[in-house]
């Protein structure tokens, strides 16, 4: 199983068998009992699809290697709420064993949990309070899936970070919080290896992973592959989502300002293409999440600097009015509570990745970027401690800075 992000060349036998998702899918349908569906489990009365990717099913020497991607939709919230991805991988003798173990590992990992949630299962409460907004969760948790040594007894990992749920929690009606822990090997050797991923909502927390080293450094040294998994679900209590955009429209609107940021190289069409951005999108706010946070993150993914979790919002002082030279006042908060953010930022990895734009043109964006133009100054420069130039990825962001000059700004 590729846990520590390494691939090896190897050569290997496919399973013969005509449709392995589908197999796939019926296997974790005994226990669910959805309905099977266009290749897909339907089930109606949680109002949840369940789809699969099969990533690789191959035997070599005499292991049976399942590796799948599951993908979870909520058919209510589909327009506002990203799926649930989750990569599931399962080993046995033949092809049989394998599948039993990657429908045990779905079933413990992720259908308890979301199975609890809507049968109103025992949850801990967890409340959110953020530039003037409280929201109330439930948040519901499964046992730890444990792989590689069955004599050993978890923790239960999201109590190391429960305290620190509520700082990451926006306006959304639901979130998911996936923890891996993986370690191999003796540690302070070349063949240690260890991985820590707190992921919610899909995104990587740094801040997050930090808080499971000194649990990570208790586990004994092993030459097997010791792996700790537990998903929680956490529910807004919230009746309605009043979010007043979805996922697909910031994807559109990214999409469709690209090419005009590419081409913008003035002041007076900076202007220009503020008016065009909020007449075709019709959200001021909108508008300017996503003129702002395109060259940043646009930044960020092209110089690969280290950047932290949070945001900035900086809005003016009390004082200000009466003193205009007084500095803003930054107010903190969490990427994932802004859900424009990583809307913007998969449109841009997807605009790096497939339609790869001429350099030139990326350039020109990334120059608009504040945090490019302060990095500048430092890229390139000696350093003693380095031994040499200081480059991108030497540097670290604690976030994005941004201002949004509108009466009455709310952070969806």
């Amino acid at each position: 199983m590729a846990i520590f992000n390494k691939k090896k060349n190897i050569e290997m036998k496919t399973n013969p068998q005509a449709d392995v998702r589908i197999t796939i899918l019926e296997k974790i349908n005994e226990n669910i009992k959805g309905t099977l569906y266009d290749n897909a489990i339907l089930i109606p009365r949680f109002g949840y699809t369940i789809d699969i990717q099969v990533v690789k099913n191959e035997e070599k020497d005499g292991i049976y290697t399942l590796q799948t991607i599951f993908i979870i939709r909520n058919d209510y919230l589909k327009d506002k709420d990203e799926p649930i991805i989750e990569p599931i991988a399962s080993q046995g003798k033949d092809f049989d064993s394998a599948l039993k173990m990657l429908a045990e590992s779905f079933e413990a990992l992720i259908w308890r949990p979301i199975k609890m949630m809507f049968d109103k299962g025992k949850a801990l409460p967890i409340s959110s309070n953020y530039l003037g907004q409280h929201y109330d969760y439930d948040l519901y948790v499964n046992s730890v899936v444990l792989m590689g040594d069955p004599e050993r007894k978890p923790a239960m990992l999201i109590y190391y970070i429960k305290d620190a749920l509520s700082s990451f929690l926006g306006s959304k009606k639901y979130y998911w919080v996936r923890i891996f822990l993986a370690r191999q090997g003796t540690k302070g050797t070349e063949n240690y290896k260890q991985n820590i991923e707190v992921r919610i909502n899909g995104v990587v927390c740094p801040s997050l992973n930090k808080r499971f080293q000194p649990y990570l450094d208790t586990w004994k040294d092993q030459d097997i592959t010791v792996v700790e998994k537990q998903f929680a679900f956490i529910v807004n209590k919230e009746e309605e989502d009043l979010c007043p955009f979805t996922k697909e429209q910031v994807v559109e609107y990214t999409r469709k300002t690209l090419p005009i940021m590419e081409n913008c190289k003035s002041p007076e069409e900076a202007v220009k293409m503020k008016e065009e951005m909020d007449n075709f999108i019709g959200n001021p706010a909108l508008s300017a999440e996503i003129r702002i946070f395109i060259p940043e993150i646009l930044a960020k993914l092209t110089l690969g600097y280290n950047e932290g979790d949070d945001l900035f919002l900086l809005q003016p002082s009390q004082n200000q009015e009466e003193n205009p030279e007084e500095k803003p006042v930054p107010i903190r908060f969490a990427k994932t509570q802004l859900r424009s953010y990583y809307y913007i930022q998969q449109v841009l990895l997807d605009y790096l990745s497939r339609t790869k734009p001429d350099k030139e043109k990326v350039k020109n964006i990334v120059f608009n970027s504040v945090t490019f133009r302060e990095l500048r100054k430092h890229i390139g420069q000696p350093n003693e401690k380095l031994g040499r130039p200081v480059e991108a990825k030497d540097l670290f962001v604690p976030g994005t800075a941004y201002r949004v000059n509108i009466p009455d700004y709310k952070v969806w």
